[in-house]
């Protein structure tokens, strides 16, 4: 956790120096353990968690939001909470969403991963809050995949969706993260904002990276690199920025209005 909270402090300084009004850090920023029990065993309470106190730290030191992926324990200390909790520009920790979809999946030729062993599922939606963005709705990683996730959210007046990731070379390589954060993006009508985690972690575990930001017309604003920039730049992190124009937003959403019919896709029969 030492050595991810230094790589979290330089893209701190990369993002006051490019003059960014927030920071979006992934999924399980704290740590990628190498078993269930590792996992277990390394979460900390956000009041005594010393990477959390870092980057709270930081954030009231430079007057920036941060959005953070952590790990909590749960309730009852038998597994962890997957947690995405935003750090206000005077360091308090002010929102927090808990993962409510997680990855359990057994890919062909690639990892058998079951996130369900160590980690507690969300039970609420947390509703989008305003930032000095705009309104933002807290996803992360898994959740990409269940479409009326973002819907509601953007039904609660969202217009930023974070979708922080630990994704899988497998599915990134098949087009699945570019094409679903592009979807999310197309069918919300929202700037879709997804770190990503890069890189090996020890043991098989490998993440695609890409990091991305798209506009809500579906158009990627900047895209960071893989595997192979990873290695190049002999792990260093990379940041990228984008400009969030709530005007260009409200201008698509008036120009192609998107009002689902609730009266019959909503409509469930048993």
């Amino acid at each position: 956790m030492t050595h991810n909270l230094t790589q979290c402090r330089l893209l701190v300084n990369k993002a006051v120096a490019a003059g960014a009004k927030a920071l979006f850090l992934p999924e399980a920023s704290d740590y990628i353990a190498s078993s269930p029990a590792e996992t277990i065993s390394l979460a900390l309470p956000t009041s005594k968690s010393p990477f959390i106190l870092g980057l709270q730290q930081e954030a009231s030191k430079h007057n920036l939001a941060i959005n953070v992926g952590i790990h909590e324990p749960a309730d009852d200390g038998k597994k962890v909470k997957n947690s995405l909790i935003w750090i206000s520009s005077t360091g308090e920790i002010a929102h927090r969403y808990q993962k409510l979809h997680l990855f359990d999946v057994d890919i062909p030729n690639g990892p058998i991963l079951k996130e369900s062993d160590s980690v507690d599922a969300g039970s609420a939606v947390l509703p989008p809050f305003d930032s000095v963005l705009g309104k933002v709705g807290l996803m992360i990683c898994f959740d990409l995949r269940f479409a009326t996730l973002s819907t509601r959210l953007r039904d609660l007046g969202a217009q930023i969706l974070t979708y922080p990731s630990a994704f899988t070379v497998p599915t990134g390589e098949a087009g699945h993260w570019e094409g679903l954060l592009r979807a999310r993006a197309i069918e919300n009508q929202s700037f879709i904002v997804a770190a990503a985690q890069v890189g090996r972690h020890g043991g098989k575990r490998v993440s695609y990276g890409h990091s991305m930001i798209v506009d809500p017309w579906g158009r990627i604003l900047a895209e960071a690199g893989g595997l192979e920039d990873w290695e190049a730049k002999e792990g260093e992190p990379e940041l990228i920025t984008a400009n969030v124009d709530l005007g260009m937003l409200e201008k698509t959403r008036r120009e192609m209005p998107l009002v689902p019919r609730r009266d019959v896709v909503d409509v469930v029969e048993r």
